[in-house]
């Protein structure tokens, strides 16, 4: 097993974003290599920390990381949120994606830049893999995983190629997806910009582990969680994930969702919390340099309203 490396991405900003209480009470909703949860306990007196993962091995790994001190939860975190008994909380925060640690084990089936199994499970106890989506969806319902989830302009040509190519033999490898993807592609457009692989890698990343689904409901969820005065703070690191995100902490703000015309507020609505980000914090150009795969993080922070 690989050694879990990975950064913790704008660290201090989540720390001054969360406004840490020496005895709040905290859930880290994606756990990771532990980096921001060991921050959030050296400030922690008599508080208590929850952390949260689906991935057994981010889990082990912590526990020797950070003690017995945080209570640790094997969970997707939506999951965690809308069962929580664990009473009201003083911050939450959310670090979506995927973890350096699984991008570079080659096994977990990632990375478009290793050969390795086509998994790209983060909850390996899972039942749908990546080989699975591959093999199973048809050729609509991949085009659609690709355009939605990767806005791959070549989504159709990929999906047919694939198709085409499972019908001689399964498709088991990342490195004969990523050879479908690259002849599905123009080469003037192959050969310019990101791995062409990139986005349909992203896709079937997200198709498999559910990312999106849910993800609304679930920052919703945890504001509800929190106490007054308490801050939930959210890293996302795709276009799809933020517009989720900044939407669900629009409506929590909203005081009323009657349409425009209504000549009274019959919604019954009330305005939760306050966006303390009226634009997303972006990492430094110093921390982009320490740690190039910050450079998409966008973070987003509300505080639930007294």
């Amino acid at each position: 097993m690989s050694e879990f490396r990975h950064i913790p991405v704008m660290l201090s900003e989540v720390i001054e974003g969360l406004a840490i209480k020496k005895d709040g009470n905290y859930l880290d909703c994606t756990l990771g290599g532990g980096g921001h949860s060991q921050e959030i306990l050296k400030r922690l007196k008599n508080g208590k920390l929850f952390a949260v993962d689906k991935d057994q091995d981010a889990l082990t790994f912590a526990k020797e990381r950070l003690g017995e001190a945080p209570t640790f939860i094997h969970s997707d975190f939506k999951e965690a949120i809308a069962s929580w008994q664990g009473g009201p909380l003083d911050g939450i925060l959310m670090d979506l994606g995927v973890s350096s640690y699984q991008l570079d084990t080659p096994e977990r089936g990632f990375t478009y830049r290793v050969d390795a199994p086509l998994d790209m499970r983060m909850d390996k106890s899972a039942y749908l893999t990546a080989e699975k989506v591959l093999n199973e969806y048809s050729e609509k319902q991949l085009a659609d995983v690709f355009f939605k989830y990767g806005e791959e302009p070549y989504a159709r040509k990929i999906a047919a190629n694939i198709v085409k190519e499972r019908a001689q033999k399964p498709l088991t490898r990342t490195a004969e997806l990523v050879k479908i993807i690259e002849k599905s592609i123009p080469p003037k457009v192959r050969f310019s910009g990101s791995h062409p692989a990139k986005r349909v890698f992203q896709a079937i990343r997200i198709e498999v582990n559910g990312e999106l689904s849910g993800l609304y409901e679930a920052v919703l969820g945890a504001i509800k969680l929190l106490k007054k005065g308490g801050r939930i703070a959210v890293i996302t690191f795709h276009s799809l994930e933020d517009r989720i995100v900044k939407q669900a902490f629009r409506y929590a703000e909203l005081d009323c969702i009657c349409p425009p015309k209504a000549p009274i507020c019959t919604c019954g609505k009330v305005s939760e919390v306050e966006v303390i980000t009226k634009k997303p914090i972006l990492p430094s150009k110093e921390e982009e340099e320490i740690n190039p795969r910050s450079k998409s993080a966008k973070l987003r922070i509300a505080e639930k309203k007294e």
